[in-house]
């Protein structure tokens, strides 16, 4: 079979349609309509649905990285959401404080992502006033991977949520950092890790530029930098704009809680990487 060519001038693929499905379908439920045959047994070859997936009408959001230090673990996220090939939103914010000891960064879709920190967010407060003391890191890490779990049913439709769990661990006295896959697999990280559309450049990034021995002010100079590597090679992540005032969110977790930096302290952070840039627009390079 090949090309149908309706009283519109649509054309459908006939060739790549099943014939076992066509004669069942057709035999199944008659219909006058070729249209609706064709919906019914094949829709996604009728005009204006080929090359279109439903996950492209929610925008997504990326990129998240975080880098842990010996004083407290970075987690910074650019600000960009996209839908498809468009920018839905410029200044998303992506990365949250989750409680005392804990923050978390998201990616995916940006509308199901925002809801389940909120939740997650409801859940450890929740449990500490029902039990009288918070959830260890562990507990809590384990708890978002089975919420993500719970969300399997829209990320089989495209739907993912990924985010990035980082928190100061009381009872080992130390940052940890979680990452996930969309089945709730729940996985232990060490140094730094990134997730999102621009995760495999700015994990490059990440990877030539750390140390073990960075201050937690050198590691925000180290994630904005791995944000400006993301930025420059995927579409989905947004550099800093300057003119707008929209600069990465950044949050630090140490022995002495979370907190979010204010938009002061990030903008210097980040004109002083830009100007570095301005002399090596690649960003700095590592010793060999």
């Amino acid at each position: 079979m090949g090309l149908f060519l309706g009283t519109t001038g649509c054309a459908v693929n006939l060739s790549a349609m099943n014939t076992d499905e066509l004669g069942h379908g057709f035999l199944a439920d008659p219909t006058s309509s070729f249209a609706q045959f064709v919906g019914r047994v094949s829709p996604e070859l009728l005009p204006g649905m080929q090359g279109t997936q439903r996950d492209e009408l929610a925008p997504k959001a990326t990129t998240i990285v975080a880098v842990a230090t010996p004083s407290g673990v970075v987690l910074a996220g650019d600000r960009r959401a996209t839908m498809g090939s468009m920018i839905a939103q410029k200044d998303i914010q992506k990365v949250f404080i989750a409680d005392d000891y804990s923050a978390i960064g998201i990616a995916g879709s940006a509308g199901l992502a925002r809801d389940l920190v909120k939740l997650f967010q409801v859940e450890l407060e929740h449990y500490e006033k029902i039990e009288g003391l918070p959830l260890t890191l562990n507990g809590k890490a384990n708890r978002l991977a089975s919420m993500i779990r719970g969300n399997l049913g829209m990320a089989l439709q495209g739907f993912i949520i990924i985010p990035l769990f980082v928190g100061w661990d009381i009872n080992e006295n130390r940052p940890r950092i979680f990452s996930y896959d969309a089945t709730g697999g729940c996985y232990d990280e060490n140094d730094y890790h990134a997730v999102g559309s621009g995760s495999l450049f700015a994990k490059g990034s990440l990877k030539k530029l750390y140390s073990p021995d960075l201050s937690l002010d050198q590691a925000v100079t180290l994630c904005i930098q791995a944000l400006f590597d993301a930025a420059d090679d995927d579409s989905g992540t947004g550099g800093p704009d300057v003119l707008r005032g929209i600069f990465p969110t950044v949050i630090s977790v140490t022995v002495d809680g979370a907190r979010q930096y204010d938009e002061d302290e990030v903008a210097r952070t980040t004109e002083t990487v830009l100007a570095r840039r301005s002399s090596r627009p690649d960003g700095p390079r590592a010793e060999l």
